[in-house]
């Protein structure tokens, strides 16, 4: 939990300065290779050795992170100097949650039975916008548990509009009237 807490609070940080620096996008490539930097075993080790000086570690970091927004880079190298590098997955999503919520896109992970095609997609993808009135992108996934229908969830939302679930409804309606 800790680990995931100091993440939003790192990404909170960073996309309000971006906002106020206008400069959303810039932060959002740059947080996300520093993510991809922090999947580096080998780099990590080295920026993780305490043998290592931090202007060493900080070379290091600046000569593969390239070309970035300077403040990113200033807390690529914090996360450094705490040994938080590995939290830069999590940050990097959490700002980029962060920015889909200042867009009006909210994310929905579908499940269902068999996989979708485009279409399908769409057509759910449109009638979830019009049921929360925001743009929804999907994050389609199979589960043939389901039976069929689908299953969404939307941050804290859920819709199961599942087969596997109205049986299971049915089975206990047909249970109580039993009694």
């Amino acid at each position: 939990m800790p680990r995931t807490s100091s993440a939003k609070r790192y990404a909170q940080a960073a996309f309000e300065l971006a906002l106020e620096r206008n400069e959303l996008e810039s932060w959002q490539e740059s947080l996300q290779k520093t993510a991809d930097i922090a999947k580096d075993e080998e780099l990590m080790a080295l920026l993780q050795n305490p043998r290592l000086s931090f202007d060493a570690k900080k070379g290091l970091l600046q000569k593969r992170l390239g070309e970035i927004n300077p403040l990113a880079s200033n807390l690529a190298l914090l996360l450094v100097s705490k040994g938080l590098l590995r939290i830069s997955a999590d940050i990097s999503q959490q700002y980029n949650d962060l920015l889909d919520a200042h867009r009006g896109i909210e994310r929905a992970r579908v499940t269902t039975a068999f996989p979708l095609d485009d279409d399908e997609i769409k057509a759910i993808s449109r009638r979830l916008g019009e049921i929360i009135e925001h743009k929804v992108i999907i994050d389609a996934h199979v589960d043939a548990s389901i039976i069929g229908g689908f299953i969404a969830r939307m941050g804290d939302k859920l819709i199961d509009g599942s087969i596997h679930q109205k049986l299971e409804t049915l089975k206990k309606s047909l249970v109580e009237v039993g009694r």
